[in-house]
């Protein structure tokens, strides 16, 4: 499915997209989780009978939209034209224009993934109602990665989404795959949960978490149930190669647990782009 726009004009669109929506990623990363503790902390008071917090009036109160993009250093609002995704932080030389402190490479590397994401969606699929319903897939994975990588959290609030949408994919675009979808999800929940119970009667210890079997049904949904080994396969390999190189070049963090999050969206992002490919060769070389 391809749209009506020449590919020059269809690919800087879809990269530029991509630059803005990472810019926002970058928000939802760094606030999220912080919101999310502060809801849960509040119905945990709530559900003890315990008396509210007072609030601050001198913090602030945390949401997606305020208060505005500030330095980490001195907390002086970002000017509109130094928050332009990417091209502020190259104007400013990765330094805050009123204290010159440096600001983490961290922000302009997530808007050019979040960029480059939405430009191999819409080279390889187009720019169409299909492609930006990928694209927003392949965006809430790079979203899920990171709160991850940072917190150890798969918020509900971004992995139920991502497997509605997934299911709403398959019965606007694919409705013959709706049945492998909706068995995709269900699979791709069971066999994480299945296997958490079996490690943790094995070991008395959890290997991993629920947001783990969600994310796996999320991508069942899109995927469908066909594609869940080449999920697991992609997911165990690539973490299994990154635990080794970082247990051996950082020395500090030998023995401790990786979250598998991330590289589940690794695996969601190689199966969304490249699944079908992959699938024609794995079955060709079956046949010999």
């Amino acid at each position: 499915m391809y749209s009506d726009l020449p590919s020059i004009i269809a690919w800087p669109l879809a990269a530029t997209l991509g630059l803005v929506i990472g810019s926002f990623i970058n928000v939802v990363v760094a606030r999220l989780p912080g919101m999310l503790m502060m809801q849960w902390r509040a119905e945990a008071r709530e559900a003890l009978a315990l008396p509210e917090e007072i609030d601050n009036p001198e913090l602030p109160r945390i949401t997606l939209t305020t208060p505005r993009s500030h330095c980490p250093n001195c907390a002086t609002p970002i000017a509109w034209h130094d928050n332009i995704p990417l091209l502020g932080y190259l104007k400013r030389r990765g330094h805050c224009a009123y204290c010159r402190q440096s600001i983490s490479l961290q922000y302009p590397l997530i808007e050019l993934a979040s960029g480059a994401l939405m430009l191999a969606v819409v080279i390889i699929d187009g720019l169409n109602g299909a492609s930006l319903m990928l694209g927003a897939a392949c965006l809430l994975l790079l979203t899920l990665a990171l709160i991850d990588l940072r917190t150890q959290l798969l918020p509900d609030i971004l992995t139920l989404p991502l497997l509605w949408l997934g299911l709403l994919y398959q019965l606007l675009f694919q409705p013959w795959l709706l049945e492998s979808a909706v068995l995709g999800a269900i699979a791709g929940y069971l066999v994480l949960w299945c296997f958490y119970w079996l490690f943790k009667l094995a070991t008395g210890k959890e290997g991993m978490g629920y947001g783990d079997f969600k994310l796996l049904a999320a991508l069942g949904a899109w995927t469908g149930w066909e594609m869940l080994p080449l999920l697991l396969i992609l997911s165990a390999g690539v973490g299994a190669v990154i635990g080794i190189i970082v247990q051996v070049a950082i020395p500090r963090l030998r023995g401790q647990a990786l979250p598998f999050g991330p590289f589940l969206a690794m695996a969601g992002w190689i199966t969304l782009l490249f699944g079908g490919y992959l699938m024609g060769l794995y079955q060709a070389a079956l046949l010999g």
